[in-house]
């Protein structure tokens, strides 16, 4: 079981839609969210000018959420985070909040932010929740099993920060909490298609391996259109996804894999035949 933790929250513009400074108990982390429109604000910032590992959110023209990672040394100009966020970044199209990670004692050499790019970038690729903007896999460095070891606890810490400052890029669609281990598997059959799916605090997902309706009906919703539209990427040949895919409810989730408008409450049913909307009323 994960421990409880207790994080602070620092309302540097005295709002939550302002520049935000987070820091967990015994960890020499520190993270900033800052707004791309207040970036000027944090010119005398000494400690965004720093060595660390930068993240950049955005949305790209499908509104797709997408993030751009880097990493900042201290330059000659004796200036890193900040100064790198700043410049141009061509990957990304546009951004709109950047959400930066230092540490409290300036810790961080060339080798540990290269480190900790090479692996935020893997876990958000792995994760899928985000289109990555990455060009190129950053390289990891050279790092000693003792370095290797910190940086890992580094890493887990950064990643309940970022959680808690509203980016869930690290948080794969299903977790091994105990909340989502209770949530029984669903099953969905529907003209040729035939799906797993599971629900989540975030909506539902149907899971890698599920095959769908390669017909569109006339009364399929405009939603899961859009939606095929969205992940045609990941539906192959066979109309087979080679990845977890999530929707907003379990009725999207269904018009997504039959192609036709669908009851997901009515559809999706356990391993006894028992629909969604059924289990619901029995929880209560």
């Amino acid at each position: 079981m994960p421990r409880s933790k207790t994080l602070k929250l620092f309302l540097m513009d005295g709002e939550p839609s302002g520049r935000i400074k987070c820091s967990l108990a015994n960890w020499t982390g520190i993270a900033y969210k800052i707004p791309r429109t207040s970036l000027d604000k944090c010119k005398d910032m000494d400690i965004l000018k720093q060595s660390g590992v930068y993240f950049l959110f955005g949305t790209n023209k499908d509104d797709d959420a997408v993030v751009y990672i880097g990493q900042a040394g201290v330059r000659k100009n004796g200036k890193g985070l900040l100064l790198r966020v700043q410049e141009a970044h061509p990957s990304i199209d546009y951004w709109t909040e950047t959400i930066m990670f230092t540490t409290s004692n300036n810790s961080f050499g060339p080798t540990e932010i290269s480190y900790l790019e090479n692996r935020f970038c893997n876990l958000a690729i792995q994760a899928n929740r985000y289109i990555v903007k990455n060009g190129n896999d950053p390289n990891p460095g050279n790092i000693t099993e003792e370095t290797e070891s910190e940086l890992e606890e580094f890493i887990d810490y950064a990643k309940i920060v970022m959680g808690a400052l509203g980016h869930k890029v690290f948080e794969p669609f299903i977790s091994s909490s105990p909340e989502s281990e209770a949530e029984p598997l669903l099953y969905l059959e529907y003209s040729g298609s035939k799906a797993t799916g599971k629900r989540t605090s975030d909506g539902f997902v149907v899971l890698k391996g599920s095959t769908l309706n390669p017909q569109i009906t006339k009364a399929c919703p405009k939603r899961a259109i859009k939606d095929r539209n969205k992940y045609a990427e990941l539906i192959d040949e066979t109309y087979t996804l080679t990845a977890d895919v999530l929707l907003s409810s379990p009725s999207a989730a269904a018009s997504f894999v039959g192609g036709a408008s669908l009851s997901g409450n009515f559809k999706w049913k356990d391993e006894n035949g028992v629909s969604l909307g059924e289990l619901e009323k029995m929880s209560k």
